[in-house]
């Protein structure tokens, strides 16, 4: 994602970096721990990453539904929707299905 504009806060000894949509994209901690995030065209979050190694990322359709998750404990889920936005499929790492297709 290419930042057209950015802000930069500073609260409490972090530094906090915001992209033209005010999605926090980047802080860094006064302890220097750090976490950043990226975001889709339509400003659902589809990555996370922190300094301790954990993160997560996410997939969406075209109505902003999540259809994907991930994460770096190995957990996942898959979800499908139909026409109207309902939920009619969910799938995860944990071997739960709900098929209601």
């Amino acid at each position: 994602m290419k930042i057209i504009q950015s802000s930069v806060r500073s609260i409490y000894n972090s530094i906090t970096i915001y992209d033209s949509n005010n999605n926090e994209i980047y802080c860094k901690y006064s302890n220097g721990s750090w976490s950043k995030s990226k975001y889709d065209s339509n400003n659902n979050p589809i990555y996370f990453e922190n300094s301790n190694g954990s993160w997560s990322k996410s997939k969406y359709d075209k109505n902003n539904n999540k259809i994907y998750f991930q994460n770096s404990e190995g957990y996942w889920s898959k979800r499908k929707y139909d026409s109207n936005n309902n939920e009619i499929y969910f799938e995860n790492s944990n071997g739960i299905i709900t098929d209601n297709r």
